[in-house]
């Protein structure tokens, strides 16, 4: 009897035992699912804010810098070195290119040039001025640029003591009324570079004086 009590009383702890075991199973992975489907949740939002707020960084810095030319900026490096700084008083056959108007093609000497020290900017200014065996003067400028595909700009105008034209004679007597004095290739250059720092340095570097006499 205490055997068969023994078996009918320990049954029922087994079966009363077995479903607290499965409840408790159940609701532990139910909430391992439920945490694990917040926390999902959780990162999907985190990784949409994060997609959101790198979207304007990336369209505003998604266009890529402007190309440099290679050549340019070996020539940036140089200055206030020109390339044809050898030329400076030497009899040779030159050409002087001008936007929008014929290049200039001539005989003579290229008596001073300058340009900064640097380009910071990534532009510069190169001006020179040429005599020219028949006794003209050709003043050019030059604006640099380093930026690859924006092509430089030509500046040049020639001086002629002695204009054959009757249109350019007009002007220079014009200019010379004015002045009340004949007006010289210094006046002409005055005139075309004007006195800014880099013109400034082109002029020390002529034999003749560019400064304002005053008594």
């Amino acid at each position: 009897m205490s055997d068969e009590r023994t078996e009918e009383l320990s049954e029922p702890r087994v079966s009363r035992s077995l479903p607290v075991s499965v409840s408790v199973s159940v609701s532990d992975e139910g909430r391992k699912s439920t945490d694990a489907s917040h926390n999902d949740d959780a990162t999907d939002g985190t990784r949409n804010e994060t997609a959101r707020s790198e979207a304007p960084r990336d369209k505003e810095h998604g266009s890529p810098p402007p190309e440099v030319s290679v050549t340019k900026i070996r020539m940036q490096s140089r200055l206030p070195a020109l390339d044809d700084d050898a030329d400076v008083g030497v009899q040779k056959e030159h050409v002087v290119t001008r936007d929008g108007k014929a290049d200039l093609r001539f005989s003579g000497v290229l008596l001073a040039s300058a340009a900064p020290p640097s380009a910071p900017k990534g532009h510069w200014q190169e001006y020179r001025i040429y005599q020219t065996n028949g006794g003209n003067h050709v003043f050019s400028k030059v604006t640099r640029t380093l930026l690859e595909g924006e092509d430089d700009a030509h500046e040049a105008e020639v001086f002629d003591p002695s204009p054959t034209s009757v249109p350019s004679q007009l002007i220079r007597t014009a200019r010379e009324m004015a002045r009340q004095r004949p007006m010289t290739w210094k006046d002409a250059a005055i005139a075309f570079f004007g006195y800014d720092p880099l013109a400034k340095t082109l002029f020390r570097k002529l034999s003749v004086r560019f400064e304002e006499q005053i008594s």
